[in-house]
């Protein structure tokens, strides 16, 4: 059955759901849209109080979201935290690529242990539903980033079928790039902007799946509704090119009365593609779809698999599918731009 909104909402009405790192882009935008299901209880894990604070401020009339302070990376923190929880959305991990390859031991700590920690704790709490969130640099990894989300992938693939698993259900989705997401190129050009600085770019050819913050958690909250165990869900999207974002940039600016900065080349950085993929060539024969989704089933998964319906494609790289069109990233910018004001 196609998760309807009615579906959804049935679904999470009074669970108990926790989200680790749930201060970041991605975890906030994902408690925002839980709870307005309606759950018994949503609760914020992550170790920086900073951010619990002004998100704190935020959802001050939300008398079901709590906060706690802790590590993903202390086991018993994360066996505590997951007593009595239905679904877990895991966001905690280290995502800018210069960070994590300037900081690999950090991130293996954090990205690979404690995933382990956390899928440990929930098939010991005897949690319903695990939702893993990844990353099309896990595909072909060229960076640490890239590497240990690849490697988390693979241990919540393999949880399913893990001896004392009493049903617990793990699945990953992979992401694109999400607009406006801390670090990501719009706000940094915005920045850079409207302080006078050069707009600093890689490489004109670089391109890179594209996606809104409300298509994330969209196709989040869809995989757990979804998920049977060992499923990684993909969002159909399209992509930009650097070149491209750049002209959409010097639009918004005319559009402004602004001109735009002078360009300033950095070129590639460590551990940077060219192109990202979301898809490996031996998972074709394992993929499905709906209008909006790819799911890439486990081996021994039979058809048919829900709804969806066996997908035909041979790669899905960003360099191979439809560009946004320019005034599509023209209104993103003005989007991201609204929300920093």
């Amino acid at each position: 059955m196609s998760a309807t909104e009615c579906n959804l909402k049935e679904f999470y009405s009074k669970k108990n759901i926790l989200v680790t790192g749930g201060t970041g882009s991605i975890g906030e935008k994902v408690v925002e849209s839980i709870l307005q299901y309606r759950p018994n209880r949503v609760i914020v894990f992550n170790r920086d109080d900073s951010k619990q604070y002004l998100m704190k401020r935020k959802f001050a009339n939300a008398d079901n979201l709590h906060f706690c302070l802790g590590d993903i990376r202390d086991y018993q923190q994360v066996v505590a935290i997951t007593r009595n929880v239905d679904i877990v959305f895991h966001t905690a991990a280290l995502k800018q690529v210069p960070v994590c390859e300037e900081n690999p031991f950090e991130t293996i700590n954090i990205n690979v242990l404690g995933s382990k920690n956390l899928i440990n704790a929930c098939k010991f709490n005897h949690v319903s539903k695990v939702v893993n969130i990844s990353t099309d640099k896990a595909v072909h990894p060229s960076n640490i980033m890239g590497m240990t989300k690849w490697f988390s992938e693979k241990l919540f693939k393999k949880a399913n079928a893990m001896t004392h698993n009493e049903g617990t259900r793990f699945s990953s989705v992979r992401f694109g790039n999400v607009i406006g997401s801390r670090g990501s190129v719009i706000p940094v050009w915005l920045k850079q902007l409207q302080s006078g600085q050069p707009l600093t770019i890689t490489d004109t050819r670089m391109t890179r799946f594209l996606m809104t913050p409300s298509q994330a958690v969209h196709l989040v909250l869809k995989a757990a509704y979804y998920s049977l165990g060992g499923e990684t869900y993909i969002l159909k999207m399209n992509s930009i090119s650097v070149n491209g974002l750049l002209k959409a940039m010097n639009t918004y600016c005319k559009r402004r009365n602004m001109v735009l900065p002078p360009i300033r080349t950095i070129g590639k950085r460590p551990g940077e593609k060219m192109y990202e993929e979301l898809l490996y060539e031996e998972e074709r024969y394992h993929l499905v779809e709906d209008t909006e989704l790819y799911a890439v089933l486990p081996t021994h998964f039979s058809l048919p698999y829900l709804h969806f319906q066996p997908a035909n494609i041979t790669r899905y790289r960003s360099d191979y599918v439809d560009y946004i069109s320019h005034e599509d990233l023209v209104s993103l910018i003005d989007h991201v731009q609204s929300c920093v004001e």
